[in-house]
Formats: structure tokens, C-alpha cells, sequence
């Protein structure tokens, strides 16, 4: 009989004022999650700056990705599948 392999996964959600990553396996155990949050920082203006939180996503990602990844203790040699919410 064939072993499974364990299937995983690199969530990716970059929308409104955060960026986050999460790696989860065989599509219910979460083996990481980590979140960038820009509230702190659009609470200056009153609310959610477009431009702004544009350029954040593009300073965090690779960042908060790399954090996942290592907190979940996988590689991107892995075979990973990837979802991803804009």
C-alpha cells in the first residue's frame, strides 16, 4: 500500500491593512500563521490609505512568507500549493 504524502499548503492574504502567510498541512492543521497588521499606522490618517497600504504588502511579504515558512518548518523546496487572497 502507497504511503500519503501530506499535502501543503502556503495561504498568502494581502487585502485591506495586512499581510499574512499561513502553511497548512492535509488542509486542517494550522502549522503556522503570522500576520503583519497596519492598523497602528492608517489610525494616523483617520482610516485605511490605499497607497499606503499598497507599499506595506510589498515591504512585508516576502517577510511575513519567509516567517511562515520557517515556523512551520518547511522549505520552498516542498511541494506546496498556493492560495492567495488580494
Amino acid at each position: 500500500m502507497e504511503e500519503k504524502k501530506d499535502v501543503l499548503i502556503l495561504g498568502i492574504e494581502s487585502s485591506c491593512d495586512e499581510t499574512a502567510a499561513s502553511v497548512v498541512k492535509n488542509g486542517r492543521t494550522v502549522l503556522s500563521n503570522v500576520i503583519s497588521s497596519q492598523i497602528e499606522l492608517h489610525k494616523l490618517y483617520g482610516g485605511v490609505v490605499p497607497e499606503i497600504a499598497s507599499r506595506k504588502h510589498i515591504e512585508k511579504i516576502n517577510q511575513v512568507i519567509t516567517e511562515a515558512l520557517e515556523e512551520a518548518n518547511v522549505t520552498l523546496d516542498a511541494q506546496l500549493s498556493v492560495s492567495f487572497l488580494k
